[in-house]
């Protein structure tokens, strides 16, 4: 709705200018006219008629209807036809009773008829040729007896009529010239609206650059990846980003720009913006035109940018976890493959005792345990990463300890070690994903009984909070010393302490446990100290269970 009201005004304002001239010709032209005929009555040697009253009459109607139509715009379309019809009697009669048609200014008739024409339309046009005919047929009929005079009127009248047509068609090309270029603007316009809308709506930023690196165009994403709400437009592309490749060295754009010759991506480029380093994706290209005025057929350059520091951190992270495993991977493999090597070795030999085929037969066997494990982690991992078995259920918390309590009491009796529970009466339940909380768990479990040598592991569930239920693991093992517990949640990650050395494990448990209680919406809470044990917590909303 817009488009056609923005050219009504622009047609609004070339009426109002023309309007503007044709008003300053009504002023000046009757005041040359009038002018004129007080040069007939006062020039000596010139032909004019007496003056008599009808003439001044006539002069001072040029001059009020000057004035008045100067100082009092024609606001409706039957006031601008009145007051044509009243420029065209006073000039009729000027011309039978002033001038004569062979006066040098009948020339000015073109202007009143270009007046007709823009105020009144084809019915003006008639009315001012008309008027212009009698005028001419009067004076001819005036002058019958001087032929060169009745030629001078016939010369007169063909040339006002020619130099009419000639400004009546000017006129009307110019308003045609006119609409045919606001209908290309608006053309022009719709589709620059409508690449602008989809420009905008893209999640990737676009900027647009002359071939000087200043920005001419950009679209929200931009003003989004930038964390700006400032205008860009005739900003230095430079200065609006700075750029870093992958060596640290400073990547100026210009430079970049003026060098391609076709599409160029780059990846391998970062930012600053706001106090934080992006990695972005980088996709740049020259535009060409074919009524490109620069020597070097571009008009400047379209560079697009997207935010792949996510991506790429998953790729990181991706690569490291690959190379970690397969190096812990590795070590077990090689155990268990030369264990296995050698019992077959001392198999063919009858000296060779069967408490030393033992000995490497469980060798092996603990690595594969070790493998199977790593295994299970992983796949746990995997499964918490792609949000398998997510789907939240009624969980009986005092059903879910007893099961985890019978599972694990065994182990921690093997180690003669106590395995306790601690849980407030009517805990009622969670609704959380089953699995993942009891590997939640299991995995905090299995640690604290692996690394508790005497003493016990307790499992506790209070409600600290009217609907909030705490998971308390706490045991009596080696403890963590602070500057450990830094690095306890990374993935591979062992302590130092020979006492952990000596503990077989894949150093993924509180890894998997973390990403497990990151799916849970929760945080594991950890108080330990060196020797004195550890106590691992984490809280869930509960709620009543069904009866």
């Amino acid at each position: 709705m817009g488009e056609p009201s923005q050219n009504n005004d622009i047609l609004l304002e070339v009426n109002v200018r023309r309007a503007k001239i044709l008003r300053y010709a009504g002023l000046f032209l009757p005041l040359l006219l009038v002018a004129y005929s007080v040069y007939l009555q006062l020039a000596p040697g010139v032909r004019h008629y007496p003056l008599t009253p009808l003439i001044v009459a006539i002069n001072a109607a040029w001059v009020i209807l000057a004035f008045y139509h100067f100082f009092a715009p024609m606001k409706t379309r039957h006031g601008a036809i009145a007051r044509i019809i009243l420029f065209h009697i006073i000039a009729l009669l000027y011309i039978l009773f002033v001038s004569g048609f062979d006066m040098p200014f009948i020339y000015v008739w073109s202007v009143l008829f270009l007046a007709s024409a823009v105020h009144a339309g084809a019915g003006g046009v008639k009315l001012s040729l008309a008027t212009l005919f009698v005028a001419a047929s009067a004076s001819v009929i005036i002058s019958a007896d001087n032929l060169t005079r009745v030629f001078q009127i016939g010369l007169h009248f063909a040339g006002t009529l020619i130099v009419a047509c000639i400004m009546n068609a000017i006129v009307t090309a110019q308003a045609i010239d006119q609409r045919e270029l606001l209908r290309s603007q608006t053309e022009e316009k719709l589709q620059r609206d409508r690449v602008l809308t989809i420009v905008n709506n893209l999640a990737d930023a676009i900027l647009s650059v002359d071939s000087r690196g200043t920005i001419q165009l950009y679209n929200a994403a931009a003003l989004d990846l930038l964390d700006t709400n400032s205008e860009l437009t005739g900003k230095k592309i430079d200065t609006v980003l700075t750029m870093k490749d992958n060596e640290g060295e400073t990547v100026k754009f210009t430079q970049l720009l003026h060098r391609i010759h076709s599409v160029r991506t780059r990846d391998d480029l970062s930012a600053k913006i706001s106090g934080e380093v992006v990695r972005l994706s980088v996709v740049y290209s020259p535009i060409r035109s074919a009524n490109s005025t620069h020597a070097s057929g571009r008009d400047g350059y379209i560079i697009i940018l997207r935010d792949i520091t996510k991506q790429k951190s998953l790729e990181d992270e991706r690569d490291e976890f690959i190379s970690v495993v397969s190096h812990e991977l590795r070590t077990p493999i090689a155990i268990a493959e030369g264990s296995l090597s050698n019992v077959q070795l001392m198999m063919e030999r009858p000296d060779i005792p069967q408490a030393t085929l033992h000995d490497g037969v469980n060798a092996a066997h603990q690595q594969v345990v070790f493998l199977a494990k790593m295994a299970n982690d992983l796949s746990t991992l995997s499964r918490a990463e792609r949000g398998v078995a997510d789907t939240p259920e009624l969980i009986d918390v005092a059903e879910l300890i007893s099961e985890l309590y019978a599972e694990y009491s065994p182990e921690a009796t093997e180690k003669s070690l106590y395995f306790d529970l601690d849980l407030d009466p009517q805990l009622g339940a969670v609704n959380e994903s089953r699995l993942y909380l009891k590997e939640l768990l299991q995995n905090i479990v299995t640690n604290a009984i692996k690394y508790t040598q005497t003493g016990g592991v307790t499992v506790s569930v209070k409600r600290s909070a009217p609907r909030l239920l705490t998971f308390t693991v706490k045991d009596t093992g080696i403890g963590i010393s602070r500057s450990d517990q830094q690095h306890l949640f990374q993935k591979f990650w062992r302590s130092e302490d020979y006492r952990t050395r000596e503990t077989g494990g894949t150093g993924l448990g509180l890894y998997v446990a973390h990403k497990l209680a990151k799916k849970l919406n929760t945080t594991i809470e950890l108080k330990s100290r060196l020797n004195h044990g550890s106590t691992f917590s984490f809280s869930l909303p509960s709620t009543k269970r069904r009866k």
